[in-house]
């Protein structure tokens, strides 16, 4: 059994152009879930993507479009979209930044994102245009450890 757990802050990281605030690890929930808030730019937009994990997402700030198999749905603040594992997902912000909670079940998105981050050397965005970069080779390296699987290049605006 895991021990309850209080996270009252965590280290921002810059994750792949956007800011990342880890709140529950899977370390902290014994595996069972993650949740982590990031902030993003406008245009952000993962490749049409699949993992193993269930992913919600819920819409703090901004806008963005969710693409799931069955269409394109707009999204603005208040909005939960929920995806099961296996399922081939992205979105696109369409507003200059937007605010995300991010849930992982079971946990597991947050080992691939802490795979691929970089500490923030402030806690907003934009990462220094000369910052760290991820190859393509790290990125497909960490895909395949974590069971991302790219279906189609990210949506464009």
């Amino acid at each position: 059994m895991t021990a309850p757990q209080v996270v009252t802050s965590s280290e921002p990281q810059w994750f792949l152009g956007t800011l990342v605030r880890p709140k529950l690890t899977g370390a902290h929930t014994g595996g069972s879930f993650a949740l982590w808030e990031s902030t993003l730019p406008r245009g952000a937009a993962p490749p049409l993507h699949t993992h193993p994990q269930d992913e919600t997402f819920y819409v703090l700030d901004g806008k963005l479009t969710a693409l799931l198999e069955d269409g394109a749905w707009e999204c603005e603040p208040g909005a939960a979209v929920y995806v099961p594992g296996g399922v081939a997902h992205s979105f696109r912000v369409e507003s200059d930044t937007a605010r995300v909670l991010f849930l992982s079940t079971p946990a597991g998105i947050d080992d691939y994102v802490a795979a691929l981050a970089e500490p923030a050397g402030w806690p907003w965005l934009q990462p220094p245009p000369d910052g760290p970069r991820v190859s393509r080779e790290r990125l497909e390296e960490v895909e395949r450890e974590h069971g991302v699987v790219r279906v189609d290049p990210p949506p464009v605006t």
